[in-house]
């Protein structure tokens, strides 16, 4: 896709959005609500009338200027974020249903192979309203691949799915698209889904561009600005002067990356909860804190404290820690900041 923009109205929910999804990886597509996601995703299937750019599958236009090819045409599977199963049909049937080039012969041994792919094969002759929401995303999927797409596209794909099922349901949809080493575009909300099932991002902002794009660990460790880092949750915030290279600190003279940062520069600095390291000692400079609260969330605990001393006394923060975190064998604690999860920014971004 080239140069995609798109309008309702005097409404810009697309920008100059331009990207490649190659054979075998998975794309992402984060943003919040209403950033043109899915808008995007229906352009490339053929459900909505490109504007402006171009669209290409295997070197083979498929939509520019007047010249628009039919979504049937597109050899592209679609996932809607409801799965869109038809009520009256079989699940053998629905997966049928998008091989209506072959005969019925052919076409129920290719159903039958990819229900066996999601696991589904013991439920072919049940209807969906009999199925669970993971059984019927695993449906939609055996649909989506069945012709043999060259692209495949998940919209918001797990967001019906409770906790525990999404987690299992993410692991098996992304096995069966790497044993398809199809192309796949997804669209989340999710930073965490997003981190789980891509090969590589793409942040899009309110305004229909795309504000970053990489690998997962480089949009986590190495967010391009204050909007991106802040998708991935509430962050701790630290607004200062540079002053010799840094901006001081309770937690010591937190070192600046940016070279084009000048000395006297008003900056924000941002740090992950996890970013904030607890200890009974100050041998690594860390800054004497008082313990507020601390909230076990299973596998972690979120504590909160206050600054006693320094720049920011008085000042609340927020970490995140693996394990429990027991308030009632509170000595001396202190706290220091891991520089690989702060990120600093001009104030007025």
């Amino acid at each position: 896709m080239v140069g995609i923009h798109h309008a309702y109205g005097t409404t810009k929910v697309l920008n100059n959005i331009s990207l490649t999804v190659p054979a075998g990886e998975l794309v992402c597509l984060l943003g919040p609500s209403g950033c043109g996601k899915t808008t995007l995703l229906r352009i490339a299937a053929g459900l909505e009338q490109l504007q402006a750019g171009s669209v290409t599958i295997d070197e083979t236009v498929i939509a520019e200027g007047a010249a628009q090819l039919p979504p049937e045409e597109r050899r592209i599977g679609f996932m809607f974020q409801d799965y869109a199963l038809f009520p009256h049909l079989s699940v053998l049937d629905n997966v049928i249903f998008g091989l209506f080039r072959q005969d019925r012969r052919t076409a129920r041994a290719r159903a039958m192979e990819m229900l066996d792919q999601v696991g589904m094969v013991q439920h072919a002759e049940k209807y969906p309203h009999m199925l669970s929401g993971g059984q019927q995303q695993r449906v939609a999927l055996a649909r989506a691949l069945a012709p043999e797409p060259r692209l495949v596209l998940l919209d918001e794909p797990f967001s019906d799915l409770d906790t525990n099922m999404r987690a299992r349901i993410r692991q098996q949809t992304l096995t069966v698209l790497k044993q398809n080493n199809v192309a796949t575009l997804m669209v989340t909300h999710d930073p965490k889904e997003a981190m789980f099932m891509a090969d590589r991002i793409k942040v899009l902002g309110d305004q229909g561009r795309i504000l970053q794009s990489g690998r997962p660990a480089d949009i986590y460790y190495k967010p391009t600005d204050e909007y991106v880092a802040r998708l991935f949750g509430p962050m701790n915030m630290i607004d200062g002067v540079v002053e010799q290279g840094g901006l001081k600190s309770s937690f010591g003279t937190l070192a600046l990356e940016d070279p084009t940062v000048v000395e006297g520069a008003a900056v924000r600095v941002l740090i992950r909860p996890e970013g904030i390291i607890l200890s009974k000692g100050d041998d690594d400079g860390g800054a004497p804190v008082e313990i507020l609260s601390a909230h076990l969330l299973g596998d972690s605990s979120i504590v909160r404290f206050k600054v006693r001393s320094g720049i920011n006394s008085g000042s609340e923060f927020h970490l995140r820690m693996p394990g429990a975190f027991d308030l009632t064998e509170i000595g001396q604690i202190w706290a220091r900041v891991d520089p690989r999860h702060a990120f600093q920014y001009p104030q007025n971004q």
